[in-house]
């Protein structure tokens, strides 16, 4: 009630004042557009002015609330369309997930327009398109993911040299691979790539400079870099090592080569083959002898009797392993074969028994008997050629043979 009083005191005080302003303050607005005029009190004047804004406000008030519906409604409608794009795009990748190629395709596609990520639909549906054989549609595809989303450049990439890698299509793959490497250096998925790609190629070269990339980014297992790098490099001596090859090639290979790899048996007695082929028999003398100082091993041995070298020389080292290993039966033979070359037939024919003694082989059989027939001694020679034969027999896969009973199946009608 107070208030109310307060209300009705205070309007009519306001109302004095501005009637006493009225009175006391005169005038009038005139306002002309061509020949037509309008005059009013200037207090009249002023109250239009101010019911005029006060419409105008509304006015405007009501056009923003028409408004509203329409802007609520488009965002209303982009929010259910994106709904409605993920629900879709969830049950493609899931379809991708399942093998149900064709309608994960499909799913995916639909839902590309209005999904928050198309490039994921994109990627998703051309690997759903290329599952099927439909390469063109998936090569398509991965146009449009290109197009979808600025900066997907390196995704799209990877994905198109993943396919051709399954395509079997290397070299267009090792082309886009080379050029993301390019771009990003040391990319752990296209370095895995790139390994692919340089295997199925048979690109020994890039994949020996590609191995010490692969390790520093821990991407591959120490046994397997170690079993490719081994095949790398004897894949590449054997290029190198052809016939009128580059023997110089194949001693920067072998320079280059890391340490754990040239104390592996069978390149080492590669690379002798190939210096041996390259006439530096030298230097293949001193590699397989000082292969033997670090580790013995028997075909190492058996190679080193069968150099044309200083004959002499080899035996004295020859004899120097034998007080190491003296029955040793691969020493031993190499040791009758060096005798051999030293025209020491004597000393051959006791290293030959020697090691046949420790070991019967058909080999050393096969050398006696033939000392022993350019020596006269023919009885003797008769009866290793016959062990030689015996032995050589037992390691011979056993098969049906004819029998002095039995007729040869050949003439039989």
């Amino acid at each position: 009630m107070r208030k109310l009083i307060l209300i009705i005191v205070l309007g009519l005080a306001i109302g004095a004042l501005f009637g006493q302003l009225m009175m006391s303050v005169p005038g009038y607005w005139l306002v002309r557009v061509g020949d037509t005029s309008f005059q009013t009190s200037f207090w009249f004047g002023l109250v239009l002015l101010l019911a005029a804004f006060i419409v105008l406000h509304f006015v405007l008030r009501l056009l923003l609330r028409l408004r509203r519906p329409v802007s609520r409604y488009k965002v209303w409608n982009s929010r259910t369309r994106n709904r409605n794009a993920m629900k879709r795009t969830v049950r493609g990748l899931v379809a991708l997930a399942e093998g149900r190629w064709k309608r994960a395709e499909k799913s995916l596609v639909k839902a590309a327009d209005d999904s928050s990520a198309p490039l994921v639909n994109y990627l998703s549906a051309a690997l759903a398109a290329h599952y099927q054989g439909r390469y063109e549609q998936a090569d398509t595809l991965l146009k449009r993911a290109h197009l979808s989303t600025e900066g997907a450049d390196t995704a799209v990439g990877m994905m198109q040299a993943q396919l051709m890698l399954d395509r079997q299509q290397y070299e267009e793959a090792l082309a886009i691979l080379t050029r993301l490497d390019r771009q990003l250096p040391n990319h752990p998925q296209v370095l895995k790539q790139l390994k692919q790609a340089y295997i199925s190629l048979s690109d020994w070269e890039g994949l020996r400079r590609l191995m010490p990339r692969l390790g520093a980014q821990q991407l591959i297992a120490r046994e397997e870099r170690e079993e490719l790098e081994q095949r790398a490099y004897r894949e590449l001596i054997i290029h190198e090592a052809r016939e009128g090859g580059d023997i110089e090639r194949v001693r920067s290979l072998w320079a280059d080569m890391p340490d754990h790899l040239r104390t592996n048996t069978d390149l080492i007695v590669l690379y002798a083959e190939s210096l041996i082929r390259g006439g530096q028999e030298a230097i293949a003398e001193r590699l397989l002898r000082h292969s033997l100082k670090e580790h013995w091993d028997s075909r190492l041995v058996l190679r080193y009797g069968l150099l044309d070298v200083d004959a002499s020389r080899q035996l004295v080292y020859a004899e120097k392993w034998l007080q190491e290993r003296p029955n040793d039966p691969d020493l031993l033979l190499t040791l009758g074969r060096l005798s051999l070359r030293n025209a020491f037939w004597g000393k051959a024919q006791e290293y030959f028994e020697a090691s046949q003694r420790q070991r019967p082989s058909g080999v050393v059989c096969a050398e006696l008997a033939r000392l022993f027939a350019n020596l006269g001694e023919h009885n003797k020679s008769q009866l290793y050629y016959r062990q030689s034969v015996e032995l050589l027999d037992k390691s011979l896969p056993s098969l049906p043979q004819p029998t002095e009973t039995t007729e040869d199946q050949s003439v039989k009608t």
